[in-house]
């Protein structure tokens, strides 16, 4: 077998990941890093890895550390009281926690929400119109990308507005923990904003619940079923899963999304010719950019993953990354056109960008209608689009996207 092995760290991985992805699919694709993890790159190997309901999500249940990281993250969160969402539970309490707040995630809800939405994306449109007839270009991100999903989730929330930078840049720090390299002192700022958000949380709650209001929050409370409510706790742990997870990842799957069909003028013309085609290429472009790099899973038992040559036994307890995105080009699953971005491309919606199995992410009906209609907008109402400079990428090994992609219009 030809020696591989992943590094995210290597020059030019962040703005080109694939190749070195279709490297370790075709010579190692269950890779036991030097990290004490294993990593898959297969997509028959990533899909059964997050269906199977025989693992965990419970971090509790690590045997084998790498123990620099583990050292790190014991003296910065030793003081930092652990409020755990729905990612980093099993079941029943993840059923538990999961039947209450898909409440107010129901297709009913969320279909409600398109006008807020295209009223948001239109005056996002309008500001980097001001912006580049002022000064020739404007950015993609910091106009349009960035500050959408954080307003919608912000005014779904029913969240002060004033504090939407603040929790932004909280949110921003606590996210770098998802990737399998991390320095200490992304650590100790991931636990410090961790602290922070915590106590705000708490407070807008408490608040919350003396003013309730017509918004997600105050129905997050007020939730029940069979006598059951979430306990402050666990709401305040939702609702900074909400912060994270309904922000970061659409702000990359959006910047990302135009980013690429911008490269692409012959797909960006298709699509925007036919606005019929937004589901679907919104569900291509999760494929092929995979705003989420990877989804965890940890063994319970021994477990034999892979195929012939290739099987490896993994042992129990042991943290194991399923490679979304590179199941997301795999040639095996996709054809050979798993390299190429088609906006047409049938069965596009099977790729694995929100997980699969009882973990599958419970926003993706909120994400895909934020990049519907702030992609499908922005390209018709600037068909002359095109990039004005060289993006800069955001250098997350998991949150891939980027921070700015400067345009004119």
């Amino acid at each position: 077998m030809t020696d591989v092995f992943f590094n995210p760290l290597a020059e030019g991985y962040t703005a080109d990941p694939w190749p070195h992805f279709a490297e370790l699919r075709e010579h190692d694709p269950v890779h036991k890093s030097l990290i004490e993890r294993y990593f898959l790159f297969r997509y028959d190997d990533v899909t059964k890895l997050l269906r199977d309901p025989t693992l965990s999500v419970d971090d509790a249940n690590i045997d084998h550390h790498d123990a620099d990281r583990l050292d790190a993250f014991e003296r910065a969160f030793e003081d930092v009281e652990d409020d755990k969402s729905m990612l980093g539970l099993d079941a029943p309490d993840h059923t538990r926690l999961r039947r209450l707040v898909s409440k107010a995630f129901t297709p009913t809800a969320i279909a409600a929400l398109r006008p807020m939405v295209e009223r948001m994306v239109e005056e996002r449109l309008d500001d980097m119109a001001a912006e580049v007839a002022a000064n020739g270009a404007a950015d993609v991100v910091t106009g349009l990308a960035w500050p959408l999903p954080f307003d919608v989730i912000s005014e779904m929330l029913g969240m002060p507005p004033s504090e939407t930078a603040q929790v932004a840049e909280w949110s921003g720090a606590m996210v770098k923990t998802l990737d399998p390299i991390i320095s200490e002192g992304e650590v100790f700022a991931a636990a410090a904003a961790s602290s922070a958000m915590r106590r705000h949380l708490g407070e807008v709650i408490e608040w919350k619940r003396a003013n309730p209001a017509d918004d997600l929050l105050s129905a997050l409370i007020a939730v029940e079923e069979d006598g059951d409510r979430l306990a402050p706790n666990e709401l305040r742990a939702q609702v900074t899963l909400l912060f994270i997870a309904g922000h970061e990842t659409t702000v990359n799957l959006i910047g990302t999304g135009i980013h690429e069909l911008l490269r692409r003028p012959e797909q960006a013309a298709i699509l925007r010719d036919d606005a019929d085609l937004d589901a679907n290429a919104v569900d291509e472009l999760l494929r092929f950019v995979s705003p989420v790099q990877f989804s965890r899973r940890i063994t319970l038992a021994d477990v034999e993953i892979g195929e012939g040559a290739q099987r490896a036994l993994v042992e129990k307890g042991t943290f194991v990354m399923a490679g979304l995105a590179s199941a997301n080009h795999d040639h095996e699953k996709w054809g050979p056109t798993a390299d190429e971005l088609d906006v047409r491309r049938e069965g596009a919606g099977q790729h694995v960008s929100f997980g699969s199995g009882s973990h599958y992410c419970l926003g993706a009906s909120l994400a895909k209608l934020e990049a519907q209609v702030a992609i499908g907008r922005f390209l018709r109402r600037f068909p002359g689009a095109a990039h004005a400079g060289e993006p800069t990428w955001n250098g997350r090994i998991n949150l891939r996207g980027l921070d700015h992609l400067p345009v004119t219009l």
